[in-house]
């Protein structure tokens, strides 16, 4: 696992909106989708703490998360029986059958655009 940047004094919307960017550029489009769509329920209500969990959860391979999120690979114990990635895992199931897309980038901000 990489070296963690340490951001103890970022504020919690500068968390929420650099959250918001990392779930949505992963590098495959199956991650990509099921963390920006997760993001895009969850991150609002989430608190410092659960944010800082899901920073961490972030540091670990795109195929990883994918993987402990559909139920296909065993996760370590450092993630086994967590809330965050048994929200993910509810999350994965789908089981409303919701079509889902990739959440616009400027969705849910003040300005709707970067050029506002």
């Amino acid at each position: 696992m990489p070296l963690r940047k340490e951001r103890a004094d970022e504020p919690v919307d500068m968390i929420r909106a650099r959250l918001t960017y990392q779930t949505r550029k992963r590098g495959t489009l199956e991650s990509d989708l099921l963390l920006s769509t997760f993001a895009r329920e969850n991150l609002g209500s989430m608190g410092l703490e659960e944010l800082r969990e899901f920073d961490r959860l972030l540091d670990e391979t795109d195929w990883d998360i994918y993987y402990w999120a559909i139920e296909k690979r065993v996760p370590p114990a450092r993630w086994a029986g967590t809330v965050l990635l048994d929200r993910l895992k509810q999350h994965a199931k789908n089981e409303g059958r919701v079509v889902r897309r990739m959440p616009d980038l400027w969705e849910g901000r003040a300005s709707a655009s970067p050029e506002s």
